[in-house]
Order: C-alpha cells, then structure tokens, then sequence
C-alpha cells in the first residue's frame, strides 16, 4: 500500500474558568465527540443541562474560526476532540458555630472543542 497520511485540518475554541463541575459538562462533551457539525449543536439544547448553553456557544466559535481563519467549510467539519479539564476552585467561607469558618470549594473547569475537516490528501516523501 503506499504511504497515505491524514492531513488534519481544524480550529479549536476553548471556554476558560467555566463555574461548573467537569463531571457534569463530561456528560454532555460525550454525547458530542465524534458527531458532525450539523448535529452537534443541536445535541445540547435537548438535554436538559445549564451548561449545555455553553457547549453549544463553544462549538458555534470553534466552526466560526474554521470558517473565518482556515476558509473551511462548515458542512465538512465534525468534532475530533471535546476535553474538559478541572481548574481551581472558587474558595469561600460559611459561618459555623463558636465563631469558625467552613470551606466551601465551588469547582471550575476548561473546556477545549476542537472541530476539523474530513479533507483527505495524500503526502508524498
């Protein structure tokens, strides 16, 4: 067989400091990874998670920076990557009984799409 290589070609958008758990946006990065353009950012607004808004508003940047940057077209873009990663947490303090204070850790997260074309081109050496 000779020596054929995917070129990938692709954009990514990335949504830092998010104020929600990474286990409850890996709910929905799951259903997404691997699905095309067209049907991706219709996937999130049937669930029925506040943070599916965000989702869908990551991958609509991620396509417009293919489109924009890279002149790829949007049909031909699916999602390769959906990642989210934990971040520091918000500390704040409740009061407690005798005067002490309790920690209260408000998780945030990062989340990367990363969107590329099916364009297939051979490479020669």
């Amino acid at each position: 067989m000779k020596n054929e290589k995917k070129l990938e070609i692709g954009a990514r958008a990335s949504g830092r400091n998010i104020r929600a758990s990474a286990i409850k946006i890996r709910r929905i990065t799951d259903r997404i990874r691997g699905c095309s353009y067209g049907e991706a950012p219709v996937l999130p607004e049937s669930m029925p998670y506040k943070t599916c808004y965000l989702i869908s508003q990551l991958i609509l940047s991620a396509a417009a920076n293919a489109n924009i940057n890279l002149g790829l077209n949007k049909s031909d873009l699916f999602i390769s990557e959906a990642r989210v990663e934990n971040s520091t947490y918000l500390k704040r303090f409740r009061p407690r009984a005798q005067g002490r204070g309790y920690p209260i850790k408000k998780p945030t997260c990062k989340v990367t799409t990363k969107l590329n074309s099916n364009f297939v081109e051979e490479i020669g050496r």
